[in-house]
């Protein structure tokens, strides 16, 4: 577009953007080609237009053409049927789209042929979708007759090339990144074969007698007019021939002067490039430039153009030919033959090609010349990687009478490397095995986990010589071997006592490892799950009905209960080492054993087994039974065992502290072996505490938290809805409601259990006496004195207890209530923590028998004076007791 434009809006185009320069004049004359006095165009790429400016292009091009769709692209189909309801009519059609979509479905992904055609299972002739965006391509599809009745998506899948379709012709990178000029520097030194042409400037200093310096430039009859000497005729001539000829001549006629001769500014080369160039024409190029000069010029061959029978002609004559590949593998630029002007740059068709993948160094598209072979072939991609299989290689290759065809070739082997090659060949080069040959494997809870080599007769201890090499706290009983027997490669497993092994290193109990064998230590404490997966799942897949799974189960008391992979005669005691041994808890007595057996084929039966447990681990083969499939063995648990339980003990007992507790032992017996109470223990007020009541009293203040967060949202829409005068009464409640939620979320639950101590201490063991848990807590205060009021009154505080005085009293001694209390609800929170209330007539009788030290009188808020929220009540309530509590 810019190279369209007039000289004027070009030259605007590039001050708008910063970018203006002396090649905004040549933009138009650019655009359309220089003219020279001969008439042909000479070509430069992007003639006029700024590098800056040219990368600008280049990139907003190659991202309009990046999401078109091209040849040999990938593309993901998603057809879906309406979802309105067809009429009965239109029911056949419907079910041959829902047909033709599952058979597309399952032919996703597709890849576009060289043409970017797309063939669908069901469609006849392929569709073409090159050139288009996914966007189009849907429409496209939309239009396909065969289609009909469905809603059709393509997806652009930017899937990277791999393998033979990532392969690239070699060397045609060079030229993608072309300069915009190509003309040498004019400072390097001119080579003494140069030669001299017309418009080349001779420079000749004079010193001695005569002083003088002269710029000559050659003119298009070949002479050079030289002062005191006259015209000299140098066309054609090498530069070290004309430099001879002038000191001579000077030194003849000049006696006493001597002349030292040079070149200045070279003439310009017009130079017409033909054949497979991206932008055949004519140049205009240094005097000093080459072939490789030219062809960057061009911009290169094109894809279709050979690197290596590239010619120069002149004259009709081919004088020199090119092989870029020389140039480019080995540096070698002799044959890169100097240009002079007139001169013709030749690029013919490219020659026969093939490829080569894998595990070589460069892999690519090579021309070659001739009869070439796989070795040339691998020589030209840089010789092979050293994880390749050379005698693996195969060439794909297309016979014209049998398609495509495969022929091995080992490139190991002079025959092999000696294989004739055919244009189209692809040689494909595998990587070794990723696998190892003769190795044994270490893994798990040791410090040098990995693969060491295989020796014959090699055994266990081999392999762990000591227990320098394990972590702590391994497993010394247990070491699991996954062996693969040959030929078939079935997997079986077999394991050792590590221990014994090193004890005797010549016996059974140290067995001879197999190539590929892969040992595992195992970790006491750590779940052995994940390293078992493998192997296990391994076991189930070569599983069949006449040989079931290989599996076995320990649970119960062991260290790592869970599912082991079952040995040939595996018995009782080694499925218990297995399961990391027993632990402390278990009943070494007797233990069970759950047998699956399928009886006549037909139905599955389940036996109970007794199992002498202190027998079998002593070695007794009656008791040691040997295992099934899928036995599952359970070790029994020795009863009431379980981590000792404490209960504390604090304040006015005799001996306070912690005391562990028997099963079913009571409060009271527990205060017994404490002492008893004190004369100053305030039995009424005792505090107990228990951990499974503060749980539930933090999921219950939580769950009731949530109710209120969600009334209040309720609350906080009502009010943007509702009108003008009762914007302020929800205003009020929300603020109210927050207030009370903070408070809420911030109540640290107790887990108070109200008690009777002194009924208690008076019928110990009756069934008011409390059963202790673990983690029980008993706080005996001193004796009260006092009376606290809370709520809405004037004053909160406490008051010394006075006999005479009932709930009012007290109440009027904090000043009274506030306007916003609920004088038909006060209650009374006794030191036991039991509430008191009442209502009606008897209630308000005053009744100072009601009132005792420790106790709390509460005056809840009027929540019916207050806009409506359900749970006002309930929360005060609760955020009221908490506090008592925590007091």
């Amino acid at each position: 577009m810019f190279q369209n434009l007039p000289p004027e809006q070009q030259q605007a185009l590039l001050e708008q953007f910063g970018l203006a320069g002396d090649g905004a004049d040549e933009g138009a004359e650019g655009a359309e080609g220089r003219s020279g006095a001969d008439g042909a165009g000479t070509r430069s790429p992007q003639a006029g237009v700024p590098d800056d400016l040219q990368s600008a292009l280049k990139s907003v091009k190659e991202l309009a053409e990046k999401d078109l769709i091209r040849g040999g692209d990938t593309v993901l189909l998603d057809l879906q049927l309406p979802d309105d309801d067809e009429p009965d009519e239109a029911r056949p059609l419907a079910a041959g789209a829902a047909l033709i979509r599952q058979r597309t479905l399952a032919g996703n992904p597709y890849k576009l042929d060289k043409l970017g055609q797309l063939r669908m299972p069901g469609l006849s002739n392929p569709i073409p979708l090159a050139g288009l965006t996914a966007k189009e391509a849907t429409e496209r599809l939309l239009l396909e007759p065969a289609l009909a009745g469905l809603d059709v998506k393509v997806t652009l899948l930017g899937l990277e090339p791999i393998g033979i379709d990532a392969l690239k012709p070699f060397g045609y990178g060079v030229f993608a990144r072309v300069p915009t000029t190509f003309a040498p520097v004019d400072d390097i030194p001119v080579p003494p074969e140069y030669a001299i042409g017309p418009g080349d400037t001779v420079k000749v200093q004079l010193i001695g007698n005569v002083k003088g310096n002269y710029s000559l430039v050659v003119g298009r009859d070949g002479e050079i007019r030289f002062p005191e000497l006259g015209p000299v005729t140098v066309a054609g001539m090498p530069f070290n021939e004309l430099r001879k000829l002038i000191e001579e001549t000077v030194a003849e006629q000049m006696i006493g002067t001597r002349a030292v001769v040079g070149l200045g500014s070279l003439r310009s080369l017009r130079v017409l490039v033909t054949g497979e160039a991206q932008k055949p024409g004519s140049f205009t190029i240094s005097g000093l430039s080459t072939m490789t000069n030219a062809l960057l010029a061009s911009g290169g061959p094109t894809l279709d153009g050979s690197l290596r029978t590239i010619q120069l002609k002149r004259n009709g004559r081919t004088v020199a030919s090119l092989d870029l590949y020389d140039l480019l593998l080995r540096g070698d630029s002799r044959n890169d033959a100097r240009i002079l002007s007139g001169d013709v740059l030749f690029i013919p068709p490219v020659g026969p090609t093939a490829g080569v993948t894998g595990e070589i160094r460069r892999p690519a598209i090579y021309e070659f010349k001739g009869d070439a072979t796989a070795g040339d072939l691998v020589a030209l991609g840089g010789g092979l990687r050293p994880e390749a299989a050379p005698q693996l290689a195969v060439i794909e290759r297309i016979d014209p009478r049998e398609g495509r065809v495969l022929v091995n070739v080992d490139l190991g082997t002079d025959a092999g490397r000696n294989t004739r090659l055919r244009s189209g060949d692809i040689l494909r080069i595998d990587a070794v095995r990723p696998t190892m040959r003769d190795t044994v494997t270490l893994a798990g809870h040791v410090y040098r986990p990995g693969a060491t080599q295989f020796r014959v007769g090699s055994r266990l201890t081999d392999l762990i010589p000591g227990v320098e090499d394990l972590r702590p706290n391994a497993d010394l009983n247990y070491v699991l071997i996954r062996r693969e027997s040959s030929p078939d490669r079935q997997v079986v497993a077999l394991s050792a006592d590590l221990a014994a092994a090193w004890r005797a290193p010549s016996s059974a109990a140290n067995p001879v490892l197999n190539p590929r064998d892969q040992v595992f230590v195992f970790d006491l404490e750590a779940d052995r799950a994940v390293q078992l997966a493998p192997l296990l799942a391994d076991l189930k897949r070569q599983s069949t009905s006449a040989s079931p799974t290989q599996v076995v189960n320990v649970d119960g008391s062991v260290r790592q209960p869970g599912a082991y992979p079952l040995e040939a005669g595996m018995r009782v005691s080694d499925l218990v080492r297995a399961g990391g041994s027993l632990d402390e808890a278990a009943l070494a007595a007797s233990a069970e054993l759950a047998r699956y057996e399928v009886v006549n084929g037909e139905a599955r039966r389940t036996a109970m087994v007794p199992i002498d447990l202190a027998a079998a681990l002593a070695g007794d083969p009656a008791a040691d039974l040997e295992l099934q499939s899928f036995d599952l063995l359970t070790i029994k648990r020795v009863p009431d065992w379980g981590e000792r339980e404490i209960i504390t003990i604090e304040g006015e007992v005799l001996y306070p502290g912690r005391y562990a507790i028997q099963r079913g032992e009571t409060l009271a017996q527990v205060i017994q072996r404490a002492g008893g109470l004190t004369d100053l223990a305030f039995a009424e007020g005792v505090v107990f505490t228990r951990r499974e009541l503060r749980e539930r009293e933090a999921r219950q203040i939580a769950a009731l938290a949530d109710r209120l967060e969600k009334d209040l949202a309720t609350i906080a829409v009502q009010n943007s809805r509702a009108a003008p005068t009762a914007v302020q009464s929800g205003t009020q409640s929300l603020t109210i409601g927050q207030s009370l939620l903070t408070e809420l979320r911030n109540a640290e639950p107790v887990g108070r259990l109200a008690i009777d101590l002194p009924s208690l201490m008076a019928d110990a063991g009756s069934s008011v006496d409390i059963l202790l848990k673990d983690e029980d807590r008993l706080l005996v205060p001193r004796r009260s004195q006092e009376v606290t009021v809370l709520g809405e009154v004037q004053t909160v505080t406490s008051h010394l207890y006075q006999p005479e005085l009932a709930r009012n009293d007290y109440v009027n001694l904090s000043g009274g209530t506030t306007q916003k209390a609920d004088r038909s609800r006060i209650y009374v929170v006794q030191a036991s923590g039991r509430v008191v209330a009442g209502s009606g007539s008897r209630w308000f009788r005053n009744d100072g028998s009601l009132i005792r030290p420790g106790d709390t009188i509460v005056v809840p808020v009027d929540t019916e004076r207050l806009p409506p929220l359900p749970l006002w009540s309930a929360v005060t309530s609760i955020i009221y007791n908490l506090a008592i509590s925590v007091a």
